[in-house]
C-alpha cells in the first residue's frame, strides 16, 4: 500500500506538471514566454530578486542598490524604483538620471546620464540576489556548525550519541572529517579541519541553494565565478603562506638533472607555473560544473516552449509528445543535481586538502 501511494502522488505530479509545461507552451506560442529570460534568469545576478509571476506580472523583492558617481557621490536607492522593463535600448530609468543597463533579470550596469552620454559609475557595492543568498547561506552555515558544537560544549564523550537534526550534522561533519580531511592530511589535519569543512558546507549550501527555484534558494552563486575564484584563491594563500621549505625548494629547485634548471630554468619554471594552476583548477571545475548542470536542467524544461513555439499542428504535436519527455528529464536531472552537490563540495574540498598536503611533503630518505 506504501508503494502504492508513492507510485499514484508521483503519476499525479507528474500530469500536473505535464499541464502545467503544456499551458505555459501555448504561452509560449503566442510569444508570452521569453526563453533567454528563463535560461539566463536563473544563472545570471540581479539587483533585484524575481520570485514569479502571477497574471503576467512579475512578483519581484526590490533589493538595496549602493554605488559612487564621480558626479555626484554616493547613492542609495532601492532596485523597485528603477523601472522594471528596459526601454528600446535595453536601459531601466531610475531617479536622478541614472540608469540600469540590461533586461529586467540581468544584474547590468549602472550608469549616469551626464549631458547626452552615460558613463558607468565607479564604485557599485549594490546588495544583489547572489549577495543575498551568500548572506543566507553563512548564516545556515553557522546554524548547522554553532548548535551542534553548543551540544558538544555541554555533554562528554562518553554521553550517548546526539539525535534529530544535531545528530545527523555530527554525522555528516565526522564522515568529512574522517573520510577527507583526515585521510589525506593525518596529523595536520585539526590544524586545517576548520577551514577545510567551512569550505565543503558552503559549497554544499550553496549548491543546495542554488537548485531551490524558490526563496531562499534562486541564486546560483556557485556558477559565479567570482565566488569560485575567491574560494580557490583562499586555498592558494593557505597552501602558499603555510608551505615549508622544502615544498619551496621542490618549486625552484627540483631534483632534476641540472641541465634542466640551468642555464634554461625550465623546470623551475614548470613547477611555478603549476602553483597558480591548481587555483585556477579549482575555479574552473566547481564553476562550470555548476553552471552546466543549471542551465541543462533549465533547457530540458525550455524544449518544451520551443516545440510549442514552432506552431501549427507540428508544433502542438512535438509540443504534446516533448512535454512528459521533458518533465521526467527535468525531474531525472534535479535527484541528479543533488548527487552533483555533494560531489562538487567534496572534490574542491578534497583537491584543497591534497594541495596543502603536497605543501608540506619531506625529502624521500
Amino acid at each position: 500500500m506504501k508503494y502504492l501511494r508513492s507510485i499514484i502522488l508521483s503519476l499525479t505530479l507528474l500530469l500536473v506538471s505535464t499541464a502545467a509545461f503544456a499551458a505555459e507552451g501555448e504561452k509560449a506560442k503566442e510569444g508570452g514566454i521569453n526563453l533567454k529570460e528563463i535560461l539566463f534568469g536563473h544563472v545570471q545576478d540581479s539587483y533585484q530578486w524575481h520570485i514569479t509571476d502571477i497574471n503576467d506580472h512579475a512578483v519581484v523583492l526590490p533589493l538595496p542598490m549602493i554605488f559612487y558617481s564621480q558626479q555626484s557621490g554616493f547613492h542609495v536607492y532601492c532596485s523597485s524604483q528603477f523601472e522594471h522593463e528596459p526601454d528600446a535600448e535595453l536601459l531601466r530609468e531610475g531617479p536622478d538620471g541614472f540608469y540600469i543597463q540590461g533586461a529586467e533579470d540581468e544584474k547590468g550596469r549602472v550608469v549616469e546620464k551626464v549631458g547626452d552620454e552615460l558613463q558607468p559609475v565607479c564604485f557599485d557595492i549594490s546588495i544583489t540576489k547572489q549577495v543575498c543568498v551568500v548572506f543566507i547561506d553563512a548564516i545556515v552555515l553557522l546554524l548547522c556548525i554553532l548548535i551542534p558544537a553548543r551540544w558538544c560544549k555541554k555533554h562528554k564523550i562518553s554521553d550517548p550519541a546526539p539525535k534529530g537534526f544535531t545528530g545527523l550534522m555530527h554525522m555528516f561533519i565526522m564522515s568529512v572529517y574522517d573520510d577527507i580531511v583526515k585521510s589525506v592530511l593525518g596529523e595536520k589535519a585539526d590544524k586545517y579541519a576548520p577551514y577545510l569543512l567551512t569550505c565543503f558546507f558552503f559549497i554544499f549550501f550553496a549548491n543546495l541553494m542554488g537548485v531551490m527555484p524558490f526563496p531562499p534558494g534562486g541564486g546560483n552563486i556557485t556558477g559565479n565565478i567570482a565566488v569560485t575564484a575567491f574560494l580557490a584563491l583562499c586555498t592558494f594563500l593557505i597552501t602558499n603562506i603555510t608551505g615549508n621549505g622544502h615544498y619551496w625548494r621542490e618549486i625552484f629547485w627540483p631534483e632534476v638533472p641540472t641541465w634542466l634548471k640551468v642555464p634554461v630554468p625550465l623546470m623551475p619554471a614548470i613547477e611555478l607555473f603549476g602553483v597558480f594552476i591548481k587555483p585556477i583548477v579549482l575555479t574552473v571545475r566547481l564553476f562550470a560544473n555548476m553552471l552546466a548542470g543549471h542551465a541543462i536542467a533549465i533547457s530540458l524544461s525550455c524544449m518544451i516552449f520551443i516545440m510549442f513555439g514552432i506552431g501549427g499542428v507540428m508544433g502542438d504535436v512535438l509540443g504534446g509528445v516533448m512535454t512528459p519527455i521533458s518533465v521526467l528529464m527535468s525531474i531525472f536531472m534535479m535527484f541528479l543535481e543533488l548527487l552533483v552537490c555533494y560531489i562538487q563540495a567534496m572534490v574542491f574540498t578534497l583537491l584543497s586538502a591534497i594541495y596543502i598536503q603536497m605543501s608540506h611533503a619531506h625529502p624521500e630518505h
